[in-house]
C-alpha cells in the first residue's frame, strides 16, 4: 500500500508498506518495495530478498544494471565472475556490489537460518534485466 505526498516539482513522494511477495526468475523470493511498478520509479528499485536455509539462486546476471546489496540477517555465499570463479562471503552488516553484466550465484549455506538482504539496482523493473545463465549451473552444483 502506498501513500502519496506532493513534491515541489509536481512529482509525488511515496510511502510503501510492502505486502506483495513474488518469486523472481532467479528462483528467490522478494518483498516488493520501490520499483517502476509500485511507485513509477525510472532509475532504481529497492526490495528485500530472502534465501531460505540451503537455498540458492539460479546463475544469472543483470544486463546493463548495477546491484548493491546490504546484508541484514544470515551469512550467504556468492559465486561471481564470468565462470563463477570468484567467491565471497557476505555477513550481516556487509555491503556487496555487483557490477552490470557480471554473472553471479548467491546461496545460503545454513541449514537453519534465512538470509535476508536489501537489494538496490539501477533497473526500476527488477526482472527485465535478469538474464539466466543455465550453462553456469553445473559449475557449482548444490
Amino acid at each position: 500500500m502506498a501513500n502519496e505526498f506532493p513534491g515541489p516539482s509536481g512529482g509525488e513522494c511515496r510511502l510503501i508498506s510492502p505486502t506483495d511477495e513474488y518469486t523472481g526468475k532467479q528462483g528467490l523470493d522478494y518483498l516488493v518495495g520501490i520499483s517502476a511498478e509500485t511507485v513509477g520509479s525510472r532509475g532504481i528499485h529497492l526490495q528485500l530478498v530472502t534465501i531460505p536455509p540451503g537455498g540458492r539462486a539460479k546463475a544469472h546476471k543483470h544486463a546493463t544494471h548495477e546491484t548493491a546489496i546490504y546484508a541484514l540477517q544470515g551469512t550467504s555465499g556468492v559465486w561471481h565472475g564470468e565462470q563463477l570463479e570468484h567467491h565471497s562471503i557476505v555477513k550481516p552488516g556487509d555491503f556487496f556490489y555487483i557490477p552490470a553484466d557480471v554473472p553471479h550465484l548467491p546461496y545460503n549455506p545454513s541449514q537453519t537460518e534465512d538470509v535476508v538482504a536489501v537489494i538496490a539496482r539501477t533497473d526500476p523493473n527488477e526482472q527485465e534485466s535478469v538474464v539466466l545463465l543455465p550453462e553456469l549451473e553445473k559449475i557449482h552444483p548444490c
